[in-house]
């Protein structure tokens, strides 16, 4: 057997997740060749990548031989899918590090959402790498800068970097990861990925201090919809309202906003970032969906609020780990001291996101809107480069000039999509954001999965793809 193949030749890697899972289920592949198959495709093309802190090789496989013994594994959701776990929730046995350079404590148990991965029988294969205190938009570190498998010259975006080009790479089918001002849908667009970050309070917390006052949320990140539906109904758990792994079709037309003002002015999408949602929109008008110009307003207190908790989060985390601060590198250190500032000068204050969210749903509901259509980056990725030499200012301007689509709708609190929407003329992937008000979850997982059928994305990097699959032409 080799890096793509499984018993008999059949080819495992490059498989999406709802296939290996059903084909384990079934007796047609067992949790270890699967496995095995991916960690020799991980050994391949992890030096040119960097996506992973830690490769869990041998536990990995002892684990997937406890997937095919297990007497259920007949039912399971994810039986044998190997997965990848961002680096700042709690793995059994391993330590989290929040991308800072000295590890915390080894974790006794596991995080909620990697125990709920481990019982529907995936396999935690790795745990990836990610900025220091899950900060920026581009993932590196001193000694390793992760590289996106689009374009090694350009980073897979963060702060669940590491998370998504071992996606894109093929490294494995699912990778968990989590967003609190876009660390989700960033990585997604960077490197032609879907992913779903959920509204507030829909699957369960636990990213350190305090989710940074509630914007932050724990999701997945896969290449199909299917995979990544799947996903977040694992997360979500038995007992969830919503059906999450197959969203019901609404049965009408949905109304959809294109919305092209960009919450940031001056840093407004550049010509392949508009035509990628004006595509869209023509898409979505030619599946029989009424489509409507309509820009939301972000007011200034809600874009501060936002960065108020961005700040305080760093001081959170970097107390609630225990780190040294004067071990943080030099741009998070003032960044954890902006946010104690802003902590004890009461700028984290409740009712700020109360209102946003509440100004957010009127905004749906008075224009009779089903989703809004974005931009979710202003351009291609950032170089990738040991930004974490670079200061505080650097950082922040970079990252707000690329990417300010992403963080209102976590101080909302709304649910938002991050879709492939074509390639760029030097090859590296366009894509959209869909958001929705307040419990809209599956419907933009069907409208999704509506684009997707309509418009299907090369679902692996083209040089790690380990499918062969020809590329497309840009678009």
């Amino acid at each position: 057997m080799d890096a793509s193949g499984g018993p008999g030749g059949a080819r495992v890697v490059g498989l999406p997740a709802t296939v290996i899972a059903a084909r384990v289920r079934s007796g047609e592949l067992s949790a270890v060749d699967v496995v095995r198959a991916h960690l020799l495709h991980l050994a391949d093309v992890e030096p040119r990548i960097g996506a992973f802190r830690v490769v869990r090789a041998t536990a990995a496989l002892l684990e997937a031989a406890e997937v095919d013994a297990r007497p259920d594994r007949g039912s399971l959701p994810l039986a044998g899918v190997p997965v990848a776990v961002k680096d700042n929730v709690a793995v059994a046995g391993e330590a989290v590090t929040d991308g800072c350079a000295v590890a915390g404590e080894t974790a006794p148990a596991d995080s909620e959402v990697v125990a709920r991965l481990r019982a529907a029988g995936a396999v935690v294969v790795g745990i990836t790498r990610v900025p220091e205190l899950c900060l920026y938009a581009s993932t590196d570190g001193p000694g390793t800068v992760t590289r996106n498998p689009w374009d090694t010259a350009l980073s897979p975006a963060g702060s669940s970097g590491g998370s998504a080009a071992a996606v894109a790479a093929g490294v494995v089918p699912l990778a968990h990861g989590n967003d609190g001002m876009g660390s989700l849908r960033l990585p997604a667009a960077a490197c032609g990925l879907v992913t779903l970050k959920p509204g507030r309070g829909v699957l369960p917390g636990g990213i350190g201090a305090d989710d940074w006052s509630g914007m932050a949320v724990n999701g997945v990140l896969g290449t199909t919809v299917d995979d990544v539906a799947l996903g977040t109904a694992v997360l979500a758990g038995p007992t969830a309202a919503l059906d999450w792994s197959s969203p019901a079709d609404p049965g009408r037309p949905l109304r959809i906003a294109v919305a092209r003002r960009s919450p940031v002015p001056g840093a407004g999408p550049d010509g392949p970032a508009r035509g990628a949602v004006e595509r869209t929109a023509r898409l979505l008008r030619g599946a029989g969906h009424v489509v409507v110009d309509r820009d939301p307003v972000i007011p200034p207190g809600a874009a501060l609020g936002g960065i108020a908790r961005w700040l305080a989060g760093a001081d959170d985390d970097a107390t609630f780990l225990g780190f040294d601060r004067a071990a943080l590198q030099p741009r998070s250190r003032v960044h954890a001291r902006l946010g104690r500032l802003v902590r004890r000068a009461g700028l984290v204050r409740p009712a700020t996101a109360e209102r946003f969210r509440e100004r957010t749903a009127a905004f749906f509901a008075e224009h009779d809107l089903d989703a809004l259509l974005t931009p979710i980056t202003n351009g291609p990725p950032l170089p990738a480069r040991p930004w974490h030499e670079r200061g505080f200012l650097a950082n922040v301007t970079a990252n707000a000039r690329w990417a300010p689509w992403a963080s209102p709708w976590n101080l909302a609190g709304v649910p938002a999509v991050v879709l492939p929407a074509g390639t760029r003329a030097e090859g590296t992937s366009l894509a959209v954001q869909l958001v929705g008000p307040p419990g809209s979850e599956t419907r933009l997982l069907w409208l999704a999965g509506e684009l997707e059928r309509r418009q299907p994305w090369r679902r692996h990097a083209p040089l790690f793809d380990p499918t062969g699959a020809p590329s497309p032409a840009p678009v």
